[in-house]
């Protein structure tokens, strides 16, 4: 494979801004994904069946999608770390709302508040991303940004089940507020404003912006390719504990391991493929990644009662599948927008993330049965199949994604303008 140029070298600015935006991102996953580690012990408090768990976790995923469609025409009106300030407030208020319900449709019901607000907190970080980074150095940065799944899964997950079981399931809600408090703090007094998108704005009306963005043929590619990756990456996830506790008959005193290892493997694996992503050919990776998830899905979902040792090394595999399709697709999406309208495109993107996850998470629930709180998922192997057939269409979405991106660097320097101009600010 033909290496492309040296990676170009970070601010002190620039890591700033990397480390508070994935630190807001290890909140925002932290609180989608404690409610898989939960899911046991939720089904089993609440005595909820697979598929009104499946509600509850969809329940964030379409009122975040809902939200990020209706703020998407306003994305590149207003200062982006204002946005980000107002979205991650309201978050956090949503997570404490989380944290006192004591019901399902009390639980649902916030839930559906946290979505509203954290939904678009991705797309925004990723706007901020585009507008400061240069396509040579957002390999690296979403390498460093999606560093937050491993570290919810080795600190944040692990710590939450320990707070649920001393507590009760609510406690892990507090603690992610309380670390968002301490991250919206940082934003608010050491990010800058982030405003150079406001002086090319063509459309006077916010809904126009929106219909522009949408309509735009190479833009809808990117959305398509990300719905389809959203959709796989989604179908597993809510019932993995319950897989674990109930047919891989892994204690539950023993699930925090499972999510430590993954999760350090998380941590490992991502800074190497974003430094790959930004030396070689982003595509291949995500195509070989692809295969490589297909592969472990299929084998995973099929398992029976497995020691946890076993366990841990097949989930290793499968997250390294999982987590390298994550780093090079985000980067090559986050070329196809022009500058103008990336807060829009990065809004409706989520959006659409957001909404294929709780599809993927309601579909996942109708396949998958169980006849008690304490016997085994039935029909988890069929989830990992209908996963390999999404994933071929997600190869071949995001191989129309690579031809866009490679089109339009072709056309203009690989360093974009506004990036030179905050290179050089910085230095």
């Amino acid at each position: 494979m033909q290496a492309q140029q040296p990676p170009v070298p970070f601010t002190g600015y620039q890591k700033f801004v990397i480390f508070v935006l994935a630190i807001t991102q290890f909140t925002v996953i932290l609180d989608f994904m404690v409610m898989s580690p939960l899911g046991d012990m939720l089904m089993k408090s609440l005595s909820l069946q697979p598929r009104a768990f499946g509600i509850a976790v969809s329940a964030y995923a379409f009122s975040a999608g809902i939200s990020g469609l209706l703020t998407a025409g306003f994305a590149d009106r207003f200062d982006r770390k204002k946005l980000l300030l107002f979205f991650y407030c309201g978050f956090i208020v949503g997570t404490v709302f989380c944290g006192m319900a004591h019901s399902y449709v009390a639980l649902v019901a916030a839930r559906i508040i946290t979505g509203l607000f954290g939904g678009v907190i991705g797309s925004v970080s990723m706007a901020i991303i585009t507008d400061i980074f240069s396509l040579q150095q957002r390999g690296r940065v979403m390498g460093f940004i999606q560093m937050g799944f491993g570290a919810s899964q080795v600190l944040g997950i692990p710590i939450a089940l320990y707070l649920a079981n001393l507590f009760r399931w609510e406690a892990p809600f507090w603690m992610v507020a309380a670390i968002g408090t301490a991250a919206v703090t940082a934003i608010a007094i050491y990010l800058k404003p982030i405003t150079a998108h406001l002086a090319i704005q063509k459309d006077k009306s916010a809904l126009l912006h929106l219909w522009h963005t949408a309509a735009k043929r190479d833009y809808q590619v990117g959305f398509a390719a990300t719905a389809l990756l959203s959709i796989g990456g989604f179908m597993m996830m809510p019932f993995g504990t319950a897989f674990a506790v109930n047919n891989l008959k892994i204690p539950n005193a023993d699930l925090f391991k499972l999510f430590m290892v993954s999760g350090l493997s998380t941590l490992v694996i991502m800074p190497v493929v974003g430094k790959l992503s930004d030396r070689i050919d982003k595509f291949k990776i995500f195509m070989a990644a692809s295969v490589w998830t297909m592969i472990m899905c299929v084998v995973y979902t099929n398992l029976g009662p497995t020691p946890l040792w076993l366990v841990m090394i097949l989930n290793v595999l499968m997250m390294m599948g999982v987590m390298s399709r994550m780093v090079p697709s985000s980067a090559l999406t986050s070329a196809i927008p022009d500058m103008a309208d990336r807060g829009a495109f990065m809004s409706i993107n989520s959006s659409l993330q957001q909404i294929a996850g709780g599809i993927a998470a309601v579909v996942a629930g109708m396949i998958v049965t169980k006849k008690t709180n304490y016997s085994p998922l039935v029909h988890y192997d069929v989830v990992g199949y209908v996963i390999v057939v999404i994933s071929v269409l997600s190869i071949l979405g995001m191989l129309r994604v690579d031809k866009l991106t490679k089109k339009k660097m072709a056309s203009k320097n690989v360093v974009m303008p506004e990036a030179e101009a905050v290179l050089s600010e910085g230095m």
